[in-house]
């Protein structure tokens, strides 16, 4: 895969303003707002395009404006701008059309009030200040969701922080157009990653369907000896393999290659960006995946394990978000804690199906080892410590009946204080913000799973932003969280979304 999620796609600037101020300072404004999308477009920290589109001035412009872009495939969301003051009443027709992300962009032309010069002419034309305060007012009454972006155009600080947005929008339309294929159910009598599946296509677009895993094993079969050899050759370049797997082993190299090339071909042929599979119902294959899972993540696919497909769409709009990006999104989970005074920490980890691009120390290695449940053959496996990273956002997403809730840990990633030699399997190992046992409590408060995604690739803000537009719950633990304090947000949430009052502003 590893396609580029942001080619082609467009970013449109709504400009705001009105009739009331003439020609001469409609061109101004033309000019203005021009500068100020060439100067955002120069900036390396937006992934996407911003294209301006001309003023908007009465409501019958802004309602084809937003339909438009709604309907317009690549367009990812709309910045919108009011550069003088533009009455509010004009743009609700318009607003109520809108289905892309929005991003109320709060800023001016100028840096610096021109203290001896002004006069009302300038006022009239530079008053965005005025603009801001009216657009945002009618946002709000609607209870439309944006982000709010404020600061001059030329800081860095305003770039970063749209550029943060585009991901999210690029992450919001991977979702909506993600279809996760389901190799079997969830593992039996586990709760955690049951979910509505109908729900989470109204939610998120997410289409999730089970295939058979028989129909995947004819797929594994078709797979050409050229194409396992191809992928070989693609291990050997971004693994150090073991040489026992490229000897008297090779057999079961080829098994788990020739899984992965089935997997890939099926999920193309199906248009499917995500899967799942499930331990306990492989049919004829011979090892349960574990590179060919692990290096599908690699290329941008999204992957869980035990049918979860929750946890697979986050790997992929995490994926997506990060793309060209270092770092990676992966499947994690909570195994072990280290109670050590001043080194308490968690080891995330899965049997085989973490990803190796979330980073490490060496580089990572493929390897065979037995494995105690499944009842197949020996799977071949990437084994890896991620290396140290500090902030790095851990999320699980939970259906709690009536909502989703995203749970969101930030961790430090750290190393182990042995060699660990004797686990043949990826892990990480963390310092939870603030604390171990803050982060444990709450994140059992809030009913967060054991199956996570890590990502290396995208922080905080980009899942912040990506929970606003998709108007789910989102309860963040970080350096800053109390009990108490994560206690009553979660209270307050659990009032507010049951109201069904899910459309805040």
């Amino acid at each position: 895969m590893n396609v580029n999620p942001f080619e082609g796609k467009e970013i449109w600037f709504a400009v705001g303003s009105q009739d009331l101020y003439g020609e001469e300072a409609l061109r101004q404004v033309a000019e203005q707002t021009a500068d100020i999308v060439n100067t955002l477009n120069k900036s390396d920290d937006l992934p996407i395009k911003i294209t301006l589109k001309p003023t908007l001035k009465d409501s019958d412009s802004i309602k084809r404006f937003m339909i438009e872009a709604s309907a317009n495939e690549n367009v990812l969301g709309v910045i919108a701008w009011m550069h003088t003051f533009s009455p509010a009443k004009m743009w609700i027709r318009g607003l109520k059309e809108l289905k892309k992300p929005l991003l109320q962009l709060a800023t001016q032309h100028h840096f610096e009030i021109p203290w001896d010069g002004i006069d009302m002419d300038f006022m009239n034309l530079n008053q965005s200040a005025h603009g801001d305060r009216e657009f945002g007012f009618i946002l709000s009454r609607m209870g439309i969701r944006r982000k709010i972006v404020f600061g001059h155009y030329t800081e860095p600080e305003v770039a970063r922080k749209i550029g943060v947005w585009e991901r999210a929008c690029a992450g919001w339309d991977a979702a909506n157009h993600t279809k996760v294929m389901r190799w079997g159910d969830n593992m039996r009598n586990v709760a955690v990653t049951e979910a509505d599946k109908v729900e989470a296509e109204e939610v998120f677009g997410t289409s999730i369907n089970t295939w058979s895993v028989n129909e995947l094993n004819d797929w594994i079969d078709k797979v050409s000896d050229d194409e396992v050899e191809a992928l070989i050759a693609e291990y050997q370049r971004v693994y150090d393999v073991d040489p026992v797997l490229l000897g008297e082993r090779r057999a079961e190299l080829e098994t788990a290659a020739r899984e992965e090339c089935g997997m890939r071909n099926m999920l193309d042929h199906y248009g499917c960006t995500a899967a799942t599979d499930n331990f306990e119902d492989l049919g004829r294959m011979k090892q349960l995946p574990g590179v060919g899972a692990q290096h599908l993540m690699q290329l941008g696919y999204g992957f869980s394990a035990e049918g979860d497909w929750k946890t697979a769409m986050l790997v992929r709009i995490g994926n997506v978000m990060g793309y060209g990006q270092p770092g990676a999104a992966s499947l994690m989970e909570d195994y072990s804690y280290n109670f050590v005074p001043g080194r308490e920490m968690d080891m995330g980890s899965h049997m085989l199906e973490v990803n190796p691009g979330l980073g490490s120390v060496e580089k990572p290695r493929l390897e065979i080892h037995p494995l105690g449940i499944g009842g197949k053959d020996d799977p071949v496996r990437v084994v890896f410590t991620a290396a140290k990273k500090q902030n790095v956002p851990v999320v699980s997403l939970a259906d709690m009946g009536e909502r989703f809730r995203l749970t969101m840990g930030m961790v430090d990633l750290d190393q182990p204080d042995g060699s660990l030699a004797a686990l043949p399997t990826p892990r990480a190992i963390w310092k939870p913000r603030p604390d171990l046992e803050t982060m444990v409590h709450c994140w059992l408060l809030a009913g967060g799973a054991h199956h996570t995604c890590m990502t290396t690739n995208v922080g905080r803000e980009e899942w912040e932003d990506f929970a606003r537009i998709a108007g789910v719950e989102l309860a963040t633990i970080d350096e800053n969280t109390t009990f108490e304090s994560f206690e009553q947000t979660l209270r307050i949430n659990d009032t507010y979304y049951r109201t069904g009052r899910n459309n805040i502003a």
